[in-house]
């Protein structure tokens, strides 16, 4: 969706902070929590990103005009799809009228027979399925499958994408364009493959399904830490996996890597939504209904003897949830997960992970002389240097520790993150 309209659906919501039951809030939540199902659905019927895309801002821009005047409607989500549609309808008219395209009309057509009735909320629940695995098209490159499923599905702003991939805004946004030109160009169908071609995409589908999840867990850029609609939407769709590839054990693995994570949301923010860490959260607060169906779901995928990185994170997942005290955490049985994992999927982000462990079973000292060689590849990645900063400050080299934490505020976009850095820089 347009970046631009995104900002104007939250500055009405800001203009109108002091009616908490204001349609311009409803309009924002809606923008919010429904916008992956409204785009899956109409780049369903519409066949073209841009078109949906672009039809869907010009719904919104109706819905900013006329729900102050005339009121919400039912079921917002049913009137920006049917909305968005007769606006594509009516783009579609006038370029039938001069270029008599083949393929618009038969969209037309096709449009023309659907105006009538209202698109189903059933109906668009298997659209955001096909939206992901159209966008996982081995056809695409890899970076291009991620940053189109985030950007339509996930509704992230191309600058919101562009930061978690560390790359210039530019460059992520032809990216897109490419993207976009391909899926249309090569006639790319917008279906969940046959069975025969689903492992080829499964991997990003995964990926790309654990970046929505990871956005929504901790955002890049949000005046808070969690977007909860994000996560929901991440694990909904690991769960249509599951029960459309039962016999697949990292679709289970990833499904329980996010229900473990998930079960402790509502911890990492403090009243003041302030950033609580992992060893201070207050553990009677986890949701350990959650916990008790994230571990058994990694038991049944762990059951087939096929491991891989999502059920390999899931089981660390499930040593720290399983833990009653913080310090009750099996610290060196951590380390050797993220040793295994090392071998499966090496990366220096596993490096790091597995540096943090070592120096919470050994001592920050082993920890930090194991993360320094990552320095050169990790320069530009946040976590890397608020970690070192950390490391440095409990072994009390507070000059070393304020430059990483300097470091570190500079590669923050987050505000609640920002702020939890800026009370450590002050601390020392």
């Amino acid at each position: 969706m347009g970046d631009g309209l995104s900002a104007d659906v939250s500055s009405m919501a800001a203009r109108s902070k002091d009616e908490p039951n204001s349609n311009a809030h409803t309009l924002e939540a809606v923008f919010r929590q429904e916008h992956g199902r409204i785009l899956a659905s109409l780049i369903g019927s519409l066949r073209d990103f841009d078109l949906a895309e672009d039809s869907l801002q010009e719904a919104l821009a109706t819905a900013i005009q006329t729900w102050p005047r005339d009121g919400v409607p039912r079921s917002p989500a049913s009137w920006l799809i049917t909305t968005a549609r007769r606006k594509a309808l009516d783009r579609l008219r006038r370029e039938q009228v001069g270029t008599r395209k083949l393929a618009e009309a038969a969209v037309l057509a096709e449009l023309e027979r659907e105006e009538c009735a209202p698109p189903m909320e059933s109906a668009i629940t298997d659209d955001r399925l096909r939206l992901i695995f159209t966008c996982c098209h081995p056809a695409l490159a890899p970076e291009a499958r991620t940053a189109l499923t985030l950007r339509t599905l996930g509704g992230l702003t191309t600058a919101e994408i562009a930061r978690a991939f560390l790359v210039p805004e530019a460059t992520l946004a032809q990216r897109l364009v490419r993207a976009k030109q391909k899926i249309r160009d090569a006639g790319i169908p917008y279906v969940v493959p046959n069975d025969g071609d689903l492992p080829e995409r499964l991997g990003s589908v995964l990926a790309v399904i654990y970046l929505v999840f990871n956005e929504g867990y901790s955002a890049t850029s949000s005046d808070t830490l969690v977007r909860r609609d994000l996560c929901k939407e991440a694990i909904r769709l690991a769960r249509l996996l599951v029960a459309l590839m039962p016999d697949e054990p990292e679709v289970r693995g990833l499904l329980a890597l996010m229900l473990l994570h998930d079960s402790r949301r509502d911890t990492r923010l403090d009243a003041a939504g302030e950033l609580v860490l992992l060893e201070i959260q207050q553990r009677s607060r986890w949701d350990h209904a959650q916990i008790r169906e994230g571990i058994d779901v990694l038991d049944a995928a762990l059951s087939r003897h096929r491991p891989g990185p999502y059920q390999l994170q899931a089981a660390i997942g499930a040593v720290h949830a399983e833990a009653p005290t913080p310090g009750d955490t099996d610290w060196p049985q951590i380390v050797a997960l993220y040793g295994r994992l090392a071998l499966l999927f090496p990366s220096p982000v596993v490096e790091l992970n597995r540096a943090v462990a070592v120096a919470m079973a050994d001592g920050p000292e082993r920890g930090l002389a194991m993360i320094e060689p990552l320095t050169e590849r990790l320069d530009s990645y946040q976590p890397f240097h608020a970690t070192r900063a950390d490391l440095l400050r409990r072994l009390h080299r507070t000059g070393e520790a304020a430059a990483a934490y300097q470091r570190a505020i500079e590669l923050t976009t987050n505000a609640a993150e920002l702020r939890f850095l800026e009370s450590r820089l002050a601390a020392l």
